[in-house]
């Protein structure tokens, strides 16, 4: 049977549909990327936010077209969505043919089993990262080192489907980023939902630089990012392993959400304004090229127009590399959506298009400085008409941030490292020239 897969969400979601893709091969169905072709099609779900939500159901119900229009015999939806709403789920949507929830995938083949009616000899069972297929390139992999979280933000509903927060032990995290890197990986992202408190629960304190340092080592591996680190657990021995080890990627993401005081304490923020600038202040001085990337929620219950005009003027003083920004989602079970003085969407969309507007001036200058630069850039593609290389510098993480665009003069094989000179700029992206 062929089996394909849409994997909605973050980063931290495709590393489990990756596992899935594992399990099926080893199972001995064949992985399709055409919906039509598809005997079982597998949607891992997204709940983090409405627009999540919504465009989760909407894929659902798009890819139940192909039981009449393509081969389609079975619908299956995993993920953040099911195990928030499994039941309501199932009323609204007959179309799917098994649930499998984020607590039942220890047995998810067992349940794959009843839903196909076979009987498989094969032991393996359960979701493996050691087994999992790579779907990021042949260059880049995501690495997994934590699940859950235990931060409890007023407006996340992320510790309530995805639990407490669990560290990776550091032996089977550095096993896999050992895999890779026999695979041919050679970029690895590190991620979780506070990258920074890595370890805390199994060691008692934050392992994140000792692991950086220890990937390090790793034969193959070139760069190392980590996602997403929180402002309070950004520690000095963290930013000395950034700044002294050369595959350490210089970027910091850093969500920090808000800049007043007081909506930081509505939010359970476990920072405040003044930290937060000292630690980027600290940051440019420590490491003088760091890309420093951040995430914003404008329109938090209670938001007033002089707490927001602090949060535009930081975004103005600051001048992030990159940024984005949300507009509060109302999430059920969290305290944030009890609280009185909701913000009007309009209000919200206003307040995010002066940041957006704001953020945009800002990005375009910071660009213009990178202006006859030079910078080491990893080649991941040809454009479409065979001109250019498509590629990424440290400044840049795949399908987040920007590319950089560079004349083909000669073939060069993908998966090189290339200096090159900065010649222009496109929105958010580079332009440049191959150094030789």
């Amino acid at each position: 049977m062929k089996v394909g897969f849409i994997s909605l969400g973050c980063s931290k979601n495709l590393v489990d549909t990756e596992m899935m893709i594992g399990l099926m091969k080893e199972h001995k169905l064949e992985i399709v990327n055409q919906e039509e072709e598809a005997d079982i099609l597998i949607i891992n779900t997204c709940g983090f936010i409405e627009s999540a939500k919504q465009e989760a159901i909407d894929t659902i119900l798009e890819m139940a077209k192909y039981k009449q229009t393509g081969k389609c015999k079975f619908l299956v939806a995993t993920g953040c969505l099911v195990q928030r709403y499994q039941k309501e789920l199932e009323k609204l949507l007959p179309e799917v043919d098994l649930w499998i929830s984020i607590d039942e995938y220890p047995n998810f083949w067992r349940k794959m089993e009843e839903l196909l009616k076979i009987d498989d000899t094969v032991s393996y069972g359960e979701l493996d990262y050691l087994k999992r297929v790579i779907t990021t390139g042949k260059n880049t992999a995501y690495l997994k080192i934590a699940e859950g979280c235990s931060n409890f933000c007023t407006y996340c509903a992320i510790p309530y489907i995805r639990g407490k927060y669990q560290s990776r032990k550091m032996e089977d995290v550095l096993a896999e980023a050992k895999q890779l890197a026999k695979e041919g990986i050679q970029e690895i992202i590190l991620i979780a939902q506070d990258t920074t408190k890595y370890g805390m629960d199994l060691y008692e304190e934050s392992k994140l630089p000792q692991l950086l340092h220890e990937i390090s080592q790793i034969d193959g591996i070139q760069w190392i990012r980590f996602l997403y680190a929180y402002p309070e657990t950004i520690t000095d021995k963290l930013i000395q392993e950034v700044k002294n080890n050369p595959k350490v990627c210089h970027y910091f993401d850093i969500p920090i959400q808000h800049i007043a005081d007081t909506v930081l304490k509505r939010m359970n923020r476990k920072s405040d304004g003044a930290s937060i600038r000292a630690l980027i202040q600290k940051l440019r001085q420590e490491i003088p090229d760091v890309i420093l990337r951040t995430s914003l929620i404008v329109g938090f219950p209670g938001e007033t127009k002089e707490e927001f005009e602090k949060l535009y003027q930081f975004v103005a003083d600051a001048k992030f590399d990159k940024l984005g920004v949300f507009m509060y989602s109302k999430e059920d079970g969290t305290p944030a959506a009890k609280m009185k003085e909701q913000i009007h969407y309009q209000t919200k969309k206003s307040r995010w298009n002066r940041i957006m507007q704001e953020q945009s001036k800002i990005s375009e200058e910071k660009l213009a400085e990178k202006m006859e630069k030079k910078y080491m850039a990893l080649l991941e593609s040809v454009s479409p008409d065979g001109a250019y290389y498509i590629g990424r510098t440290y400044m840049d993480v795949p399908d987040m941030d920007g590319v950089i665009v560079l004349e083909k003069e000669k073939e060069i094989p993908l998966g090189t490292f290339v200096e090159c000179e900065i010649t222009g700029i496109c929105e958010y992206d580079l332009a440049g020239k191959i150094l030789e």
